[in-house]
């Protein structure tokens, strides 16, 4: 076999299967999600007997609805950035995308919580239910996306990319 032939054989045979790309992506989603989704139902609701079934279908509520919403997201906002900024190195533009993603994420993860956990009914209940939720798990969500977007995430998109 000639080298540009050998080098195309051996980059497929690297190539990770579409299936383990999804599981990566979903693990990390879930990971990041069910923390906050436990931090918020904690304020919400307190900690009960009930806790981990009232937090297990806020969680699934939220991972149904935003886990593709934030795999979306997070392609357009680092697309975006990219393009505001393309003088500054990606690992400087990774911080940015984090903090912009997590104040996005967070605040529709805190309506849905707050919505599965609290309800309409009262709309300053809900309101003042949403805004402590979002609150209290802002420094959570932003630790975990800045970590996130300057270490795993350069390394998840090497893997996607395979």
């Amino acid at each position: 076999m000639s080298a540009p032939i050998t080098a195309a054989v051996t980059a497929e045979a690297k190539s990770n299967p579409l299936f383990y790309k999804i599981l990566v992506v979903l693990a990390m989603m879930s990971v990041i999600a069910g923390t906050l989704t436990g931090v918020m139902t904690y304020i919400q609701v307190g900690y009960s007997d009930s806790f981990v079934v009232i937090w297990l279908e806020a969680f699934l509520t939220t991972a149904v609805i935003l886990m593709p919403v934030g795999v979306v997201m997070m392609s357009l906002v680092s697309k975006l950035i990219a393009k505001l900024l393309p003088h500054i190195a990606e690992s400087a533009r990774n911080p940015i995308v984090g903090v912009i993603m997590a104040v996005i994420m967070e605040s529709i993860m805190a309506f849905t919580t707050t919505a599965k956990n609290i309800g309409f009914a009262n709309r300053s209940e809900f309101a003042s239910a949403w805004l402590e939720g979002f609150l209290v798990a802002l420094p959570v969500g932003l630790s975990l996306m800045l970590i996130i977007s300057m270490t795993v995430k350069p390394k998840i998109e090497k893997f996607l990319k395979s």
